[in-house]
């Protein structure tokens, strides 16, 4: 069964990028930006979640405090993607529900 993933990165390069790689190992994706979580509101949950923190319009752990009260994302696991890596913001990740956080160059090298 193929699962679908769910990312949002404010860069299209970069939200291309990571969909690219994770289509290669066989996720679906839906991409999206700021426009792009909106949308869920409406469907169904994905089975899972790759939130970019640094967004123009939201960050990502106001995203995930959001897709948490939706009945349908309360248990799907959600990924942050950001460069921060500091122990007070990945601490405050988790308190809004984010299940893994990925620092590195991916998530901002444009």
């Amino acid at each position: 069964m193929t699962q679908t993933m769910f990312t949002v990165e404010g860069s299209r390069p970069l939200r291309q990028m990571a969909a690219f790689s994770l289509r290669q190992a066989g996720c679906e994706m839906i991409e999206g930006g700021w426009a792009g979580w909106t949308e869920q509101e409406q469907g169904t949950a994905d089975d899972r979640v790759l939130a970019e923190q640094n967004m123009p319009d939201m960050d990502g752990l106001c995203l995930i405090k959001v897709l948490r009260t939706m009945k349908n994302y309360q248990n799907v696991p959600i990924v942050v993607l950001t460069t921060e890596s500091g122990d007070a913001v990945q601490a405050l990740g988790k308190v809004v529900g984010a299940n893994g956080w990925m620092a590195g160059p991916l998530a901002r090298c444009a």
